[in-house]
């Protein structure tokens, strides 16, 4: 029988991955060096070259091939808040295993881990913590959670972020998804809808979710927009979508919103109240998830909601300030059900990619979100893009 060369690459491929050890990438031997978008200083990012570390027993090592662009990336762009400047940013990145380890033969999950897989990264968490010790669920609330993306270079292991060619996965607590089965833009959006999922885990522990459920969603970026997606998947038939770009508004309702309310048009918080209620039997929405970073629209969100509701406060990744609401109207004698949510945990990651696949079952457009790719050497750019809002989702995508 005779064997053509892919067949041939894939059956070495297994053997060396059976064996054990690092195994080069299909296409050859492995690069001897990487390239990584690297935030020098506020609002420049500058492409620079470092030598792939040798790669040890638990490493896997990634050829990145796309990566979305985050809010906190724009924050940490803009300013350095977190302080980690010189950093290589991006965290909502994915792509190709073309080494391994000898000890990395499965993912978080369980599942075989191969050269040729296509792959995702989530938390990294410390293991000892309390919160790691006596709440392993609740890994995002690690008092030392880590990610890749931001992480503060290390000359030892430069390649921690995904705004990069490759990237090396070495760190204890790391946490690692396979998913095959998604294609890149699904991938790219993969972080991101994780961040609403387990707000949805969140706000289901009101007991207010239901298919009769209505609800609001303040803030049409790419979380409030991707919270549209994920309630449709989740069965949820009446949402309400409050923002003032026409472009986000529109895709509010491609992805299922059925009320949507312009806050340029109606300009007083009455008039917007007044909107919602119109579409509420009078009393309000049962439930809203406030998606903006802006104190003063997080202050409005409880005049949308009915007495019994519920919030679930999902805006703030960064401190943007502060808001004063007077606690009795807003939550005492509402009786609001008020939840956080931070970030997400390992395990939402398997959830999520069901969530993936049954917006393509349903035909939701979340791919649609993804308005604009730039390439490692434009990344400035990406980010001028992402604050003039001219756009939806912005993507790094490697093409080499």
């Amino acid at each position: 029988m005779e064997l053509n060369s892919q067949q041939v690459e894939s059956i070495v491929r297994k053997i060396l991955g059976e064996m054990g050890g690092t195994s080069a990438s299909a296409g050859g031997p492995l690069p001897k060096t990487a390239k990584v978008a690297m935030l020098t200083a506020a609002k420049h990012i500058e492409v620079k070259e470092f030598p792939i570390p040798t790669l040890e027993d638990d490493d896997i090592l990634v050829k990145v091939e796309g990566c979305g662009v985050c809010g906190t990336d724009v924050h940490e762009w803009k300013g350095d808040p977190f302080g980690l400047i010189p950093v290589v940013l991006g965290h909502e990145g994915t792509g190709e295993v073309i080494a391994l380890g000898k000890n990395a033969k499965f993912d978080t999950a369980g599942n075989p881990l191969k050269v040729g897989d296509k792959i995702v990264t989530s938390v990294i968490s410390c293991g000892e913590c309390q919160i790691c010790r006596n709440h392993p669920a609740n890994t995002n609330l690690c008092d030392k959670q880590g990610v890749f993306g931001l992480i503060g270079h290390n000359d030892a292991q430069p390649l921690n972020g995904w705004f990069a060619s490759h990237l090396l996965i070495r760190a204890k607590g790391a946490t690692y998804f396979v998913v095959n089965d998604l294609d890149l833009q699904e991938r790219m959006l993969l972080e991101l809808a994780c961040v609403c999922v387990h707000a949805l885990k969140r706000a289901n522990g009101t007991g207010l979710m239901n298919f009769n459920t209505k609800v609001l969603i303040q803030g049409l970026g790419p979380v409030g927009l991707v919270m549209i997606a994920v309630l449709r998947a989740a069965g949820i038939n009446h949402i309400i979508a409050v923002d003032g770009t026409p472009m986000r508004l529109e895709m509010a309702k491609k992805l299922g919103a059925k009320t949507i309310v312009n806050f340029r048009e109606l300009t007083t918080l009455d008039e917007r109240v007044a909107k919602v209620k119109s579409v509420t039997n009078g009393i309000g929405a049962d439930f809203a998830f406030q998606c903006t970073g802006a104190p003063a629209a997080a202050a409005d969100i409880y005049s949308y909601i009915r007495r019994g509701g519920g919030l679930c406060e999902m805006g703030f990744f960064v401190n943007n300030g502060e808001y004063s609401v007077n606690p009795h109207f807003a939550m005492c004698n509402k009786e609001i059900n008020l939840v956080g949510s931070w970030d997400y945990s390992a395990d939402d990651y398997p959830t999520t990619m069901a969530f993936l696949r049954q917006a393509r079952e349903m035909n939701i457009p979340i791919k649609e979100l993804i308005t604009h790719s730039f390439p490692l050497e434009e990344l400035n750019e990406a980010m001028e893009v992402n604050v003039a809002q001219k756009g939806i989702k912005i993507c790094y995508v490697n093409r080499d």
